[in-house]
């Protein structure tokens, strides 16, 4: 892909600013090469209690449905169920993945991130990144690669904006991006036409 190519997919993608739970962690060159593309399987990609989470909100979805059509199978599902949420307290006492912490104010796209940080990554650094989209309740794990590490305009404000594209973005992943990214858009319209 040339370089004008690769600018002009960028610019197919919507970017909003967004406010999400972001971890990331420096990794080598050799850990991303290895890096398998994140897993079908939830639990690859977010922590026990995060995915937990997740699949409650979905089940609760169900929910109402389940009981009008089946009331006692809804009974035995919810007993099932909170033998799973005893289990998973249980096993999930130390996990901690994402918090309050980690929210953070974004520019978001389906090509790639920026956010800010107290200290400055280096050109080239590449990431693996965990956002938790909470508008949309999907986890997404990436590589990235630090295109951009903008120093603060003021000295005194400390925190420099780094810009990163996905390396490593199975396309499922990219797609609930781009659907969360319009949904964004689609709130922030309504938001601004109710004003």
């Amino acid at each position: 892909m040339t370089m004008i190519d690769d600018a002009q997919e960028k610019r197919r993608f919507f970017r909003i600013s967004d406010t999400i739970n972001l971890l990331f962690r420096r990794i080598d060159s050799e850990e991303a090469r290895r890096h398998s593309l994140a897993s079908d399987r939830i639990l690859e990609s977010c922590s026990l209690t995060t995915a937990m989470s997740i699949l409650n909100r979905e089940a609760a979805l169900l929910a109402p449905r389940l009981e009008r059509r089946d009331p006692e199978m809804f009974e035995y599902l919810k007993i099932i169920d909170n033998k799973i949420n005893v289990l998973t307290q249980s096993l999930s006492s130390n996990d901690s993945d994402f918090s309050d912490n980690d929210r953070c104010e974004v520019n978001l796209s389906a090509a790639g991130i920026a956010f800010t940080h107290e200290q400055a990554i280096p050109v080239g650094t590449m990431l693996e990144l965990k956002m938790l989209l909470t508008s949309s309740l999907v986890v997404i794990v990436a590589i990235a690669r630090v295109v951009q590490c903008k120093a603060p305009p003021d000295k005194d404000a400390g925190v420099y904006t780094v810009c990163a594209e996905y390396e490593n973005l199975r396309e499922e992943d990219r797609e609930l991006l781009v659907k969360h990214v319009m949904k964004k858009q689609m709130q922030q319209l309504r938001d601004k036409n109710t004003q």
